[in-house]
């Protein structure tokens, strides 16, 4: 039977969850951890490493180690300059503007790096359930455009998984709090992640999640108060030892761990050390990095990135037309908002309200998602998630300006015709631009798309009559149509295309996701049958010197040979059917030295433990690589 899921794909981590007996629970990965983090490597050896492997190598391997790409998802070459300078891998331009990650020589897009988590959540969760995992839902930014919304989605294609719905990650909190359930409360999400910051308002109530107003900034997370610890430790090593630790990729992958640790610890501790021994060298030797890092200096050089969560909640409530005396209770999503500065800000803006932090701020989103998935596949009843758009979606017209036909904050699923006419005698075809934003001017808003609609009846200008309709689905994503109420002609556009991946894109990298899994299966089960080899060498090793000279010398002589055989097979990296049959011969010497049966299966059973903890720390080959 297959699962549909919920997960919570974030910058930094990740979360999958699903509904048991009628409540949302997060499910762990295969190390046992119930966050995954989202990163991903390429080895030099060719292997593809996911999760908590991919972070631990990323020191060694900083530039085939691609972090934080849901920063990049959806978006083009010229929209990502701040971030591709923050990263220790390779952004490059790629085919019709779009950001491309290189490893190695090869170009991955976001989306493909992203599918390679979604695969590991959802393999992993599969396992753990005992059913193949084949539907999500998968949560976003309540910021994030159609493009983004659009690649998440193709992402998820990727992964073999069929995308139930896209939904806002504030509206998943709501549901997860069950804040449905309250009587005629208004509630303000305040989520602040490793990339993106959001802030939602909601009205809820009798069983309906109703969003009010969206607001948030894209650039701002966890990452971005990383970079400033990171910062404030170069420019002190530099000042001391003229050495820029920032222009080592390994020194700064290292200081960014360090950051990070030194972030969390902050938030409940007042001072903290930071000690990174041998972090460079020069002429006179080997260089260490020691410092000290109270909370005020963090608050302080973090102060201005506090004051960036100002705008976005207040641009919320006057949409929402709330004031702080109006919210009744404030809810708190991402790991980001257990900085103590944060907490306080909160406070502040709402009339001294704490927040309610009673979830997991790190599971609350994918629990969430999880209810949605069950309200979508019939398992929980008396929901109604109503969420909206985070911008204003429009065409552009005469004198080039976008006139505005679904507006920002409006309910979706939603549908909205608007009339339009010629600007020119005897037109008989007009451009339709496709624009999203909230800017007057067309050209500085995002184009999300383009269409020609041709025969159009020679007429005054003014005349022809043209309806533009715009219908969003309740993903958030696009499709635009516009019809010559004359002549009834007709053209469409969905709005695909802005996820920079067009199909044959997207078939491509399941074709290469596919490939993948069965690499990945056949390194498995080489692991597997090299680990094997080895337990039984060492058992017939250790029964050899336990029967020591009442061992014939003959049986003594095949079983040492074959010992060497078999080592030596290890060494080569044998084809799987060498080692077996290795590995099957040696259990049958074992047999012959006197061993039970019962302590033979006992040892084979030590043995495949054995086999599946060492697997975790030399290539997790089930690592997802689909």
């Amino acid at each position: 039977m297959a699962r549909a899921v919920g997960i919570d794909l974030g910058t930094t981590n990740s979360v999958i969850a699903a509904m048991e007996g009628g409540e949302p629970r997060v499910l762990p990965n295969a190390e046992g951890a119930r966050t995954t983090p989202s990163v991903v490597a390429f080895t030099e050896q060719g292997e593809r490493l996911v999760g908590q492997l991919a972070r631990r190598q990323a020191i060694l391997n900083p530039k085939g180690t691609i972090t934080s790409a849901k920063r990049f998802i959806g978006r083009r070459y010229d929209e990502i300059e701040s971030e591709k300078d923050a990263v220790s891998f390779d952004v490059v331009e790629g085919p019709d503007g779009t950001a491309r990650f290189e490893v190695r020589g090869r170009q991955y897009a976001p989306e493909e790096i992203s599918a390679q988590v979604l695969r590991k959540l959802a393999d992993d969760a599969g396992k753990s359930l005992g059913e193949k995992v084949t539907e999500a839902v998968i949560t976003v930014p309540a910021y994030f455009n159609d493009a983004q919304r659009q690649a998440t989605s193709d992402a998820g294609k990727i992964a073999g998984l069929e995308v139930l719905r896209i939904i806002n990650e504030p509206t998943a909190a709501a549901l997860a709090y069950g804040l449905d359930k309250k009587a005629n409360e208004t509630v303000l999400v305040f989520d602040l992640g490793g990339g993106t910051f959001d802030v939602s308002l909601l009205n809820i109530g009798d069983d309906v999640v109703e969003v009010r107003a969206t607001s948030g900034d894209g650039h701002l997370g966890g990452d971005d108060f990383d970079r400033r610890i990171v910062d404030h430790l170069a420019d002190g090593f530099q000042q001391d030892n003229g050495i820029d630790l920032r222009a080592d990729p390994q020194a700064l992958q290292r200081l960014f761990e360090a950051a990070e640790k030194a972030k969390v610890e902050l938030s409940t501790v007042s001072q903290t050390q930071i000690s990174l021994p041998f972090i460079t060298a020069d002429a006179t030797g080997p260089k260490h990095l020691d410092a000290s890092l109270m909370r005020s200096t963090f608050e302080q050089i973090t102060a201005d990135l506090i004051e960036r969560c100002v705008g976005p909640v207040e641009r919320a409530m006057s949409d929402a037309k709330v004031t702080a005396d109006d919210i009744d209770e404030v809810i708190m999503v991402g790991g980001s908002t257990r900085i103590p500065a944060v907490q306080s800000l909160v406070r502040r803006l709402t009339g001294g309200k704490d927040p309610n932090m009673s979830v997991n701020p790190d599971e609350v989103v994918a629990l969430g998602a999880a209810i949605q998935a069950g309200v979508l596949k019939g398992e929980v009843k008396d929901v109604l998630l109503l969420d909206v758009t985070p911008l204003s979606l429009g065409v552009e017209t005469m004198g080039g300006v976008m006139t505005k036909i679904i507006e920002r904050n409006t309910t979706i699923p939603a549908r909205r015709t608007e009339t339009f006419s010629t600007a020119e005698d005897n037109q008989n075809a007009v451009d339709i631009v496709v624009l999203q934003g909230e800017r007057e001017r067309a050209a500085d808003n995002r184009v999300l798309g383009r269409f020609r609609l041709e025969n159009i009846r020679p007429a005054p200008r003014g005349t022809p009559q043209i309806d533009v309709t715009f219908d969003i689905d309740a993903n958030g994503i696009l499709n635009v149509s516009a019809r010559d109420k004359d002549t009834g002609a007709e053209q469409r556009i969905t709005i695909s295309q802005s996820s920079n991946l067009d199909e044959s894109e997207v078939e491509r990298m399941i074709a290469d996701a596919e490939r993948h899994r069965q690499e990945d299966a056949r390194l498995r089960a080489q692991v597997d049958a090299r680990n094997e080899l080895d337990s039984a060498v060492y058992q017939v090793e250790r029964r050899l010197g336990e029967l020591g000279d009442s061992v014939p010398v003959h049986e003594k002589a095949r079983a040492e040979g074959l010992i060497e055989d078999a080592r030596q097979a290890v060494k080569e990296e044998a084809p799987l059917d060498r080692l077996r049959t290795l590995t099957s011969e040696l259990q049958q010497i074992l047999h012959g030295l006197g061993t039970t049966t019962g302590a033979a299966g006992a040892g084979e059973r030590s043995a495949g433990a054995t086999t599946e903890g060492s697997d975790d720390d030399v290539i997790d080959a089930e690592f997802t690589t689909d």
